[in-house]
Order: structure tokens, then sequence, then C-alpha cells
């Protein structure tokens, strides 16, 4: 049996554009085209282009297969009608987090979700184990491809390919694209993981190459580049947007993670509901927190935060050097019980040195998303 990355959709695609690839929860992913700084300034001051096709997709169809998964998953599906999408999270009876998701709600009757790709076997069995007869739990991973269109001309590429970009964010519709002499199906949500005015295409999973010329064309006419994950682990933590295995995870709540606001907390049911109101009622004993370093030198994830006297408080779940800010920056869990405040300072071992850095809000730039 190998271990081999799974190649995406167009791995042939990104390879003629001269990407090179990293494995990501086990799929062989384009890391770069033209360089991360590059690519992260195009998506927040033209347009960018990702191929993340290695994100989980699966459905849930059945009579109430709505009223269902708000029975399971954390957010409030009801907030929503038919045509839009909703951030929400799978929790287990600890209160930790299975994985963070995206619910489409097409119907009352379908629920379709974008949950990670790591993640999308755990998610797709805890919700068949809970389903009753008539709800269909199916792993739909290879059947689409995503395409994520990032960045403040996003809209005009949009339009110049004949995609509707009229939505309002969160909302999605499904229409059809002229490319390669046929018609192809794609639904086109305003959704995306950058913070900047952006889409994301799921195009049937033997389209994707297809939908992907098509809208590059587009994007580089618009001045824009193709882009990699690299440049969107940079943009996300800018945003202070969570990464599974890093901000959330089984170890890490919601409540923990400042996600609270994705759970439906006067919902009579959904997984993990006892525990996490429990520590909603207790508080944590950890929470998260923004770092903006106050000198040269990059936080980096799993490096230990102190207080200026050194004592340890808490951990780097991500660090990077943001491109916008010109500057290191991080997400920590820090412990409650320091009573650190935004605006005081710590310090981040790196390597053995201790790097100042100011605790901050996030995000660490303007969110453009609307």
């Amino acid at each position: 049996m190998s271990d081999a990355p799974i190649p995406g959709p167009i791995t042939d695609v990104h390879t003629a554009l001269g990407a090179t690839f990293a494995e990501f929860s086990g799929w062989s992913m384009p890391l770069s085209y033209s360089g991360t700084v590059a690519e992260h300034t195009t998506v927040r001051e033209t347009v960018g282009l990702f191929d993340v096709s290695h994100l989980g997709k699966a459905s849930v169809t059945g009579p109430g297969a709505a009223a269902f998964v708000n029975r399971c998953l954390t957010n409030d599906l009801d907030r929503i009608e038919a045509g839009r999408a909703q951030y929400t999270l799978c929790a287990d009876a600890s209160g930790g987090v299975v994985d963070d998701l995206i619910a489409y709600r097409v119907g009352d009757d379908e629920i379709f979700l974008v949950p990670n790709a790591a993640n999308t076997a755990a998610v797709v069995a805890a919700l068949a184990a809970a389903a009753p007869d008539d709800i269909s739990v199916v792993d739909r991973h290879r059947d689409f491809g995503v395409l994520a269109v990032q960045g403040p001309r996003s809209q005009d590429v949009l339009a110049e390919v004949g995609l509707p970009s009229d939505m309002d964010y969160m909302g999605f519709v499904d229409a059809d694209i002229e490319v390669g002499g046929s018609t192809r199906r794609v639904r086109v949500c305003r959704t995306g993981y950058t913070g900047e005015h952006g889409y994301e295409l799921l195009p049937a999973w033997d389209d994707t190459a297809a939908v992907f010329d098509a809208v590059l064309a587009s994007v580089t006419a618009a001045g824009g580049l193709p882009a990699g994950l690299g440049a969107r682990d940079t943009l996300r933590t800018e945003m202070g947007y969570p990464l599974h295995g890093h901000e959330l995870s089984l170890d890490i709540s919601p409540v923990q993670a400042r996600c609270g606001w994705a759970v439906g907390w006067k919902k009579p049911e959904f997984f993990g509901r006892d525990a996490l109101l429990a520590e909603k009622e207790s508080g944590p004993t950890r929470r998260l927190r923004g770092l903006r370093a106050a000198g040269r030198g990059v936080p980096r994830a799993d490096c230990q935060v102190q207080t200026t006297s050194g004592a340890d408080i808490g951990v780097c779940t991500s660090g990077t050097f943001s491109p916008s800010l010109k500057q290191g920056i991080a997400l920590a869990l820090i412990d409650t019980a320091a009573e650190v405040s935004d605006g005081d300072t710590v310090l981040v071992d790196v390597r053995g040195r201790g790097l100042e850095c100011e605790v901050v809000a996030p995000p660490f730039v303007d969110v453009r998303t609307r």
C-alpha cells in the first residue's frame, strides 16, 4: 500500500504552471507558483485563483435533512434559508472539534457540506451514525473540485467568464459556464478563506481543469495570479481564521478558540452541547489571542508564550511573516489565569530567544469579505 500523497483533479495543470507541491492532509497540492509573498499580495490588491479541491464534500439528503443536520452541528441552520451557507462545527461529546466546515442549505431535504480534507470521513461517520433510516449521508470527496477566486477584482473575473456574482456574502447559486465548447454546471458561492471579497466554485471533478483554465485566463487578464496553499495560510492567519489541527481540534474547543459565535447556544440539541455549555458557564482555562511581533523575528506554531519575566503562559498555534504588515504575527492559546489583555507585551520563545510581541485581537488586517 502506497503512502504517496493523493493527486488532485488538475495536478498536471499545476505542474505545467511551474507549481511547487506540498503534502497537505494526505493530498498533493500546489504550495506556490511565483512565490508566496507575490501570490498573497495579488489576492489583497487584485485577484488570485486557488485550487482547493482537496477540501471534502458530502451530502445529507432525505425528508427533514436540514432539521437532522441542525440537531448535529453546532450552528443554527434555522438562521439561514435555502441558497445560503453557514460556518459551523462538528463537535464530539467532550466539546472538542471533529472539524469546522461550511454547510450549504440547498433545501429542507438537502444539505451540502464542505469539511476539511483530513476530517471528511470522520464528519460523515459521525452524521451517518446519528442519521435515521430515511436520511442518507454520502461522502462525495471526488465528485467535485473546489476553486477559490479571491480579491478585489474577483467579481470582474466571474463576470468575464459569464458566472453570476451578485449574491450576498455566504449566498450561493448553481449556474452554467461555457468552456471547452460545452456547458459545465458550477456551484458559485460567495465564500472564502482570505478575508477578501471572493467566491468559491464547485465544478464536477472531471470539469475542474476546463473551468480552472477559463477562470485563470480571466484572472491573469485582470492582473492576478494563480495562488497556492502558502499564500492561503498567510492570508487566513492575517484574518485570524482558525485552521483545524492548529486553532481547533479534539483538544481545543470553540469556546477556547473564540468560535462561540458559531454555536447555537439556545438550540436544544447538537453534538457536544452539554460539555460546551458547561465550559461556557465556567469559563475556559485558555483562550485564543493574536500576537504581533514588536521587532524582527517570526513566531511559529508550537513556540512557547511567556510573560516578560519568563513564566510559560501558553503556546502559539499558528505563526507566520505577514506580507501585508511586514512583521511576524501569530495566534496563540494563552492561559486565562495569566490575565493577559490586549496591548500587553509577552515573549515568544523563538529558538531560545525571547521575541517581544504585543497581544492584539484578530484580525490583523481589515476585513473585506462583504
